[in-house]
Formats: structure tokens, C-alpha cells, sequence
């Protein structure tokens, strides 16, 4: 099977998206499948020419809407040459150019949404919803209606994303999402990431890695930790990661208003072995987001053997609830200093318990290698002949089962 996996950029600051479809290729090339990528970036840039997959760049793009008059003509003309094409997130114009390019075509076209109808965004930003309320009908609402299937990374994705727009009509499955395992030279990595950061050494390490960005709770992690350190002096929490300045700044100064800014190490964006070694130096991973529809960093800690303290507006919740590999909250302050003080009061016995368990969730659930398997196995279920292919559903339709068609 030759893929085609659609998305505004390769960017790595861009996150989890472009973080997820990579370790896919991979592991769909492991498994003897083609794979490639198509973006709207410039060819030119040295992220595009740094990655570690085939890419077709056909930028620049203008607009923050990502126009590029070149991708309908591209994808009409090299579609045959692959058995789908995957489309990664929303809102932008990858989704339509695909729906123009194949909603008639022969090579069907599949989406995950990646979490961009989650009603959290229609209640935090109103006049964003209001505006994009002008491109659903004749957009958004058109490439999820006419796509393959609509691939949810997990059911509470699913249950979320019909509740954002009352015009929604899609095939649904649920599959899943992950990455791959992360390299097995534990200790070198810490004692490299330590060593960078000589302040952290000896101590208990809280790690935030990600965007800084407002829908992610570093306000609540800040305010939290400042609560929770009198009891716990040795406790230094790790922020980690790119994000606007306004907003990291705005962080920086409510910890020195606090008293805890020494107690607080900003890395700026993390990669390679240097993030690694965060999640093998730290001994918890911090997500009090207020909207997370995967979080491919909650994963990789799971990967690592480390607890998770989330809440439960990061949509693995009741997994990682249920393989008992961290401690789940709500997105509130009250609740995520709750969570810390739950994590410190443990006895060691049960943390230990927790890694083991947060590394079997990632092994039986995450593991990418069974992600690409499941996608395969999903494109090749709902494309054109194939004889389960299910009926489109609207907002009121029964719940799925994972990894069947709804």
C-alpha cells in the first residue's frame, strides 16, 4: 500500500501533528508499506529539507488559511499513484484542496480531525467559531462528509466533535494514535540532559514538554507548583518548549511574583536526545490542559516509564484512568494541586507501580507499529468496494466500538 499524508507543514514546532505522521511513516515503511508526505511549506526551508521523510513542499502558501493554488492540480495529477490519501487537521486549506482534488476520485481521501472540533474552542473563542462558521457549510462540513472516513484517535474525540457544529455528517472510526519506542540508553540521556541543566541535578523533576500555549494549563501548573513547594523543597519543575513569548514572559513574571522562579528551569524547544533525556530525568509528566486531543508527549512519557498527572480534558484520560499510569484531574487549579499533592503523598512502592503501568498502557495501547496496522487495516476497509463500508452518521447517531465503523 503507497500513503499519501497531508499536512500544513513538517515543522517540528508545529507539535504533535507532524511529531505523529512521522513516527507513522515509519513505522508503515517497517512494515513494507510507501509512504510520503505532502505540505504547503517552501521547499526551501531547512525544516523541510531536515526531514526524515520523503516530502512534497509546494509552498510558500499565503495567508494564515495556507492558500496554495498549486496542491488541487498536484493531487489530480499524482493520485493514482498512491491507494489514499490521509489528511491531517482542519480549517485550513490542505482539507478542501483534497475534498476539490478527490471527493470524485478513484483514490479515496481519509482525515483525523486532530481534536480541531472540540467544543472547548467554540466556548473559548466565540468569535472564532462564529467565523468559522463561514467555512463549514461550504467547506469543513463537505471534506468530512465526502471523506473515506473520519479517523478519531480516541472515542472521546469521537463524542466530542459532534458537538461543536449541528451540520456534521461523517463516516466515524475510531482507531488510535501513538509513537514509536524511545531509545533504551536511559541513563546516558538523563545525565546528558542534567548535565545541560546542572541546577536540576539531585532533584525531583516535574516535567511540562510542549507548546507553551494557553489551552495547555501552564498557568494552573505554575499557581499549582507554587502551592505544593513548601513541602517539597527539592521539587524543580521543567517547562519545556516553544511558545509565544507574550505568554512565556506572562509565566516567567507570575513565578517570580510567587517566589518560585528559581525553582523553575525554561528549556526552550527540546528535541532528539536532549528530550529524551527530560523524560528519563524527570520523575512525573505535568498536563493540566484545558483541551488535548491526543497529547503525543503524554505518550512518550508513558513510553518512558513515567506517570502522567493530567486532567481529564486530555482525551486518553479514562485509558491512562484505567491502565492506572497516572493520576487524572479536572482543569482547575483546586484539582491540579490536588493531583501534585496525590503524586508527592505516595508512597515509593506505589510510584514504582505506576511506572510499570505507565509503560505497559504505552506497550499494549500507543505503540505505533499497531497504530500503522490499524490504519491499514482501516484504508483498506472504507476504500471504494470495499464491503464494510459504513454509512455516514450525524450528531445524534449510537457510540462506536473501537476501531469499527460507526
Amino acid at each position: 500500500m503507497r500513503l499519501l499524508h497531508l499536512i500544513t507543514s513538517v515543522d517540528p514546532r508545529g507539535g504533535g501533528p507532524i511529531e505523529g505522521v512521522l513516527r507513522i511513516h515509519e513505522a508503515l515503511v517497517d512494515l513494507g508499506h510507501g509512504s510520503e508526505l505532502l505540505s504547503l511549506d517552501d521547499p526551501s526551508a531547512q525544516f523541510v529539507r531536515n526531514c526524515p521523510a520523503p516530502v512534497h513542499a509546494l509552498g510558500p502558501s499565503s495567508t494564515s488559511y495556507r492558500y496554495n493554488a498549486n496542491v488541487v492540480g498536484w493531487l489530480r495529477e499524482h493520485a493514482s499513484d498512491y491507494d489514499a490519501v490521509i489528511v491531517n487537521g482542519l480549517w485550513q486549506y490542505p482539507g478542501f484542496a483534497a475534498w476539490r482534488a478527490l471527493s470524485q476520485s478513484v483514490t479515496p481521501y481519509f482525515v483525523y480531525t486532530h481534536g480541531m472540533l472540540d467544543p472547548w474552542f467554540k466556548r473559548r473563542y466565540p468569535l472564532k467559531h462564529l467565523k468559522k462558521w463561514l467555512y463549514w457549510p461550504w467547506a469543513e462540513y463537505r471534506v468530512l462528509r465526502d471523506a473515506a472516513a473520519v479517523i478519531f484517535t480516541c472515542e472521546e474525540e469521537r463524542v466530542l466533535a459532534r458537538q461543536s457544529f449541528w451540520l456534521y455528517r461523517a463516516r466515524e472510526v475510531v482507531g488510535s494514535y501513538g509513537t514509536s519506542s524511545p531509545p533504551s540508553n536511559a541513563r546516558e540521556l538523563a545525565s546528558t540532559f542534567l548535565s545541560a541543566f546542572p541546577e536540576l541535578k539531585d532533584k525531583r523533576l516535574l516535567l511540562y514538554l510542549g507548546r507553551v500555549h494557553e489551552k495547555k494549563g501552564g498557568d494552573l501548573l505554575v499557581e499549582a507548583f507554587a502551592r505544593v513547594l513548601g513541602d517539597s523543597p527539592d521539587l524543580r519543575l521543567v517547562m519545556a518548549g516553544p511558545g509565544e513569548e507574550a505568554l512565556v514572559q506572562q509565566l516567567k513574571s507570575r513565578a517570580e511574583q510567587l517566589g518560585i522562579a528559581s525553582h523553575i528551569t525554561w528549556t526552550g524547544m527540546l528535541a532528539g536526545d536532549m528530550k529524551w533525556g527530560a523524560f528519563y530525568a524527570a520523575d512525573a509528566f505535568c498536563l493540566p490542559s484545558h483541551q488535548e486531543n491526543f497529547g503525543i508527549a503524554v505518550v512518550e512519557a508513558l513510553a518512558c516509564g513515567k506517570p502522567v498527572l493530567i486532567s481529564d480534558k486530555v482525551n486518553i484520560w479514562r485509558e491512562i484512568a484505567e491502565d492506572g499510569a497516572g493520576l487524572v484531574g479536572d482543569d482547575t487549579l483546586e484539582a491540579t494541586v490536588d493531583t501534585l499533592q496525590r503524586w508527592l503523598a505516595l508512597p515509593r512502592s506505589e510510584v514504582a507501580a505506576l511506572r510499570i503501568a505507565a509503560l505497559r498502557c504505552f506497550q499494549y495501547r500507543f505503540q505505533v507499529r499497531q497504530v500503522a496496522e490499524t490504519l491499514v487495516q482501516i484504508i483498506g476497509d472504507h476504500s471504494p468496494g470495499a464491503s464494510r463500508f459504513g454509512p455516514l452518521q450525524g450528531p445524534q447517531s449510537a457510540p462506536s466500538r473501537r476501531h469499527n465503523t460507526v
